[in-house]
């Protein structure tokens, strides 16, 4: 997802309340109890149940996505409460809307924090960001569908899949050996400015520099609409592709707006780019013909019965909800967490310390849903393979794979740089 810089304002209401909640008297690191089963827990815990947190875009620009991931999730947790819960408890999710805002995420984790064992998501680099340190330091496990650099390097935060930068090198390595780019050709990238588009453009000038090509780039603001003017300044460089780091809706224009102007290249788009709602749309067709999606998760039209069994669940439950790339993300990072919580559970430490050291055990988590991840070094991200996924109506949320997750070695070797 992408970000903005923080206000003044919008920092100082984060120190207020972080000093309110420093004098609220509840400390992360004491209070731990031992529960009638000889289970140790702290705060979000009690012997009958566990508060689990989600903090997601309900009404801002990821609000399609937001609420899929909201679901997925709740679904999970659902499935889990009816086969008895974790650790003979109800796990009970609490859902706060923060509508991509910084200042309300300020508030939705200061309310949330000492209530729950584990954040199943946060969503947002900016968001997860104006609460960041205070995570770091004393927060619960928390699952981030962030992926910026900037997420790395604390045991408490756990990205998923790899950084946009790495997606965007596969992605570039992808078009040089399917599409014919070549040394001395030009790349195009348009990207939203904050942390998701400053690192994916890292990932397209390092994999453009790999090759002898240099990259024309367009930075955009997350509210602008209409990429007539940055696809113009492509199609005047002689670009030979474009990579994109923008929203659903920046993606659609950018794509129409190439078909219109006859200029017809392959487009690249980092994870956070696309929504199947588009293929509705008269850009449709063109999506269809000249878009791909570099993503490190495996779609959900994947031939895995992991995720067929979660998109005829999720059908089941939500009939009349779009099947999208955020259910997959939501029902895996819940399940993450509940891994963690079960793993923790039988060593009888629910305390946020014991979770933590659970989940940061695992060095190949799969959940039957492709690909694993190893979550045992805090500055590296779980995985550098990427899927290259072209849109595709009649395929589950609207993506098929054309190309299975893999690592160039461009991705292999670049080195993903913290602060």
């Amino acid at each position: 997802m992408n970000g903005f810089r923080l206000s003044a304002g919008a920092i100082g209401v984060a120190a207020m309340l972080a000093l309110t909640a420093c004098g609220s008297g509840k400390s992360v690191d004491g209070g731990d109890e031992t529960g009638a089963d000889g289970v140790k827990h702290g705060p979000g815990v009690t012997d009958k149940a566990i508060g689990v947190g989600m903090i997601t875009d309900l009404t801002g620009p990821y609000a399609p996505l937001g609420k899929s991931i909201s679901q997925g999730a709740q679904l999970y947790f659902e499935q889990v409460n009816k086969d008895g819960g974790i650790c003979g408890r109800t796990v009970e999710p609490q859902v706060r809307d923060m509508g991509y805002d910084a200042q309300k995420s300020v508030g939705a984790y200061t309310e949330l924090e000492p209530k729950v064992a584990a954040f199943a998501h946060f969503i947002g680099s900016a968001t997860v960001g104006a609460v960041q340190d205070r995570i770091a330091k004393s927060g619960p496990l928390t699952l981030v569908l962030a992926w910026s650099p900037q997420m790395l390097g604390s045991e408490r935060i756990q990205m998923t899949g790899t950084t946009y930068a790495v997606d965007v090198i596969n992605g570039v390595d992808y078009a040089v050996e399917k599409h014919g780019l070549k040394s001395g050709d030009k790349i195009g990238h348009i990207y939203v400015e904050g942390d998701y588009g400053v690192d994916s453009l890292a990932g397209s000038t390092y994999a453009a520099r790999q090759h002898g090509m240099t990259v024309v780039e367009q930075k955009v603001k997350a509210t602008d609409a209409d990429m007539t003017s940055q696809v113009a300044a492509m199609k005047s460089e002689g670009v030979k592709a474009i990579v994109l780091s923008t929203s659903p809706k920046q993606t659609a224009s950018a794509v129409g707006v190439a078909a219109a102007q006859g200029l017809k290249v392959p487009f690249l788009g980092s994870n956070s780019s696309f929504a199947p709602q588009l293929l509705d749309t008269p850009v449709g067709p063109a999506l269809t013909a000249n878009f791909v999606v570099m993503q490190a998760a495996s779609p959900l039209s994947a031939d895995l019965e992991a995720m067929k069994k979660l998109a005829a669940d999720y059908t089941a439950k939500y009939p009349d909800a779009t099947l999208d790339n955020g259910v997959m993300a939501g029902y895996t990072t819940a399940a993450i967490t509940g891994d963690a919580l079960k793993l923790a559970c039988g060593k009888k430490d629910l305390t946020r310390e014991g979770i933590i050291a659970a989940h940061r055990s695992q060095n190949a988590w799969d959940g039957g849903f492709g690909g694993t991840m190893d979550f045992t070094d805090v500055n590296q991200p779980p995985s550098r393979e990427t899927h290259i996924l072209q849109p595709d109506k009649a395929s589950a949320g609207g993506l098929k794979i054309i190309q299975e997750a893999s690592a160039s070695e461009n991705a292999q070797k670049y080195e993903i740089k913290i602060g």
